[in-house]
Formats: C-alpha cells, structure tokens, sequence
C-alpha cells in the first residue's frame, strides 16, 4: 500500500472513531434522560466499536511496516488478527446488552420518552451513511479491518432500528408495553452475533489460507499469456497478506529455449502481473518447460 493509501485508510479510521464516540456520548445522554434502555444499550455497543476502531487504527499502521529479516512477507497478517480482536469486542459487547436486557425486562420501569425516537432515527440515518463510506473505502484498498469497522457502523445502524421499533411500541401501545424497548435491545444483541460471524470469517480464511481466489487467479492466468514466450501456466496459490495478495505460479515455456532465457521470461511475466494487477505484491515463478515440437 503507498502513502496515499496508508493516508486515505488512516483517514476513515479517524472518521469512524470520530462517529462511535459522538454518537455514543449522545445515545448515552438521550437513554439516560429519555429513560429507555435500548437507547443506552446502543451507546454501549457504539463506546465499544469506538475502541474497535482504535484497533483498526493501530493494525493498519503496523500491517504496513516493510518486509524484514523476521518476517520476509511483510506484516500484513496483522489485518486480520486486528480484525479477530474487534470480532471479541463484538461478542463482548452483545453479551453485555443482553444480560442488561434481561435485567430490565424482569424489573418494573416506566416508557421511554417519545422524544428519544427523533434521536434514534437521526443515528439510523448516520451510522447508515458511516457504513457505506467505510465499507467503499474498504473495497477501494481491499482492508479486511476497514471492512469489519464498516460492519460495525451496520450493526450500530441495526440495533438503532430495533430501539426504534422498541420504543415506538412501548410509546404507542403504552402501559404493560413498558418492556418492549428492553427485548428490542436484546434482539438487537443476536444481530451483533451474527454481524460477529460475517466479520470473523473472512479474516480466518485469510489466516488459514484458504482458497477463496477463483476470480483473481483467472486474472492471473489470463495477464499470463499476454506476455510472449510464456504459453500457459499450470499451479496458481494465492495468499491475502493485508491489503496484497503473494502469488505462487507455475508457468510453462518452450523447453528448448535456454536456463537464462527461461529467467528472463519468470522476470518479465512478474512484471507484467505487477504492472496488470496491483494489488499484487510479491510473486514468485516456476517455470515448467513443455515440448512444442509435438
């Protein structure tokens, strides 16, 4: 990732924490005066994304240290060990509102001031739009962290709905309702669980490796053969380090060309892919020779 990258990743980072702590610090105030829980338990999750953001923040930094003697691919795998530490926030932070949650529906409480629905459909509308600007820019620079802070301003924009829809019962259907902005807080809780999953499972394929690359390795295969003197390839592995992907390729040559011109051409293929493909970082190529005489 170049500076300007670094610069823009860096940039939404701070914009999120920005959104969490703001909206945090008024959903707080807006469920403690307008007496209603589900507001409070969306300030919990937002105080909790903020620190998640933090997290992001502090991983895009290191992931883009330069290769070393200690780690020759560089330290992109800090993305997504990043990413699995905001996916326990998650957790945590769910746990958290549904055990509050349960508390409240066993406790007698009044209704929710009507005015906190002006304040819930001002935050829909925010973490709404905070989504889409992270998660654009996380495709733009293809960041697993961006996309899990991305999925944080989601779920914060879902739990809002269900406070919504929460409060506006409580509001309207009055006396003996009091509880229905405590089960919109806890129903919120499983939409955090699951946005936790979607979160959690691309960065363990990431982790492990795992053959998720059809589309990529296509391209790979097809930028290939552009290159004169390479006439296929044969194996192709792909692995995600960061925001780059490290290519593994087997390509295959006329076998009766010599060891220097078979060099030459691994070199020149390399700079075709780097040059087609830019998110390629490093590649490294075999190359297989193949009788064309036949």
């Amino acid at each position: 990732m170049d500076s300007k990258e670094s610069s823009s990743a860096l940039r939404t980072s701070i914009f999120s924490i920005a959104s969490h702590v703001v909206l945090a610090i008024i959903k707080a105030l807006a469920g403690f005066l307008g007496m209603s829980y589900a507001l409070i338990a969306d300030a919990i999750e937002s105080a909790v994304d903020a620190l998640s953001s933090i997290l992001v923040m502090i991983g895009l930094n290191y992931a883009q240290k330069p290769a070393d003697e200690n780690h020759p691919y560089g330290h992109g795998r800090a993305e997504p060990l990043i990413t699995m530490i905001v996916v326990g926030t998650l957790a945590i932070s769910a746990g958290i509102i549904s055990y509050e949650s349960i508390q409240h529906i066993m406790t007698p409480h009044k209704v929710p001031k009507s005015w906190t629905l002006i304040v819930l459909l001002g935050v829909i509308a925010w973490k709404e739009i905070s989504f889409r600007i992270v998660l654009r820019k996380s495709k733009l620079l293809n960041s697993s962290a961006l996309e899990a802070d991305a999925w944080h301003h989601r779920s914060d924009a879902i739990t809002s709905v269900t406070a919504f829809i929460g409060v506006l019962t409580a509001v309207v259907m009055g006396k003996g309702y009091e509880t229905a902005d405590d089960w919109a807080a806890l129903l919120a809780s499983a939409f955090i669980l699951y946005n936790a999953y979607k979160i959690f499972r691309p960065a363990l394929a990431e982790i492990m490796d795992e053959h998720i690359h059809d589309e990529l390795i296509q391209d790979i295969r097809m930028v290939s053969v552009k290159v004169e003197g390479i006439v296929g390839t044969e194996k192709c592995f792909v692995r995600k380090v960061g925001m780059n992907y490290h290519i593994d390729l087997h390509a295959l040559v006329d076998g009766s060309i010599s060891v220097k011109e078979g060099h030459d051409l691994a070199h020149q293929l390399k700079d075709q892919l780097v040059s087609d493909l830019p998110l390629i970082g490093q590649v490294l190529i075999h190359i297989e020779p193949v009788d064309l005489s036949m």
